[in-house]
């Protein structure tokens, strides 16, 4: 009987060549996800995006994106977020109000 081999979690954000602890079910690397989220055109990439905005510790989310890009893709990020997504439109808004976002 063959075993498949599970990839190594991580909450390290550093080797790239791990799956961070937010993908646990995703199977994507961190070089993989950085990949995925500078290709505007890879479908993957808004899934990906929800899912680190979702299930990521905030200050992990800003290792991969600025607070102005999630911003320019909010209206297709933020009706994927569940339960963090009061959190995150409170946090937008706020950082509208006081002038950090356009």
């Amino acid at each position: 009987m063959a075993f498949i081999q599970a990839p190594t979690i991580t909450a390290d954000t550093v080797n790239e060549d791990l799956v961070p602890y937010f993908l646990w079910d995703r199977n994507v690397t961190i070089r993989q996800l950085r990949e995925i989220l500078l290709d505007a055109s890879d479908q993957r990439r808004v899934q990906l995006l929800r899912a680190l905005v979702r299930e990521a510790r905030p200050d992990d989310v800003w290792r991969f994106v600025s607070p102005e890009s999630l911003w320019r893709e909010w209206p297709d990020v933020e009706p994927g977020l569940g339960r963090s997504r009061p959190f995150w439109n409170w946090l937008m808004q706020e950082w509208r109000r006081l002038g950090y976002l356009p």
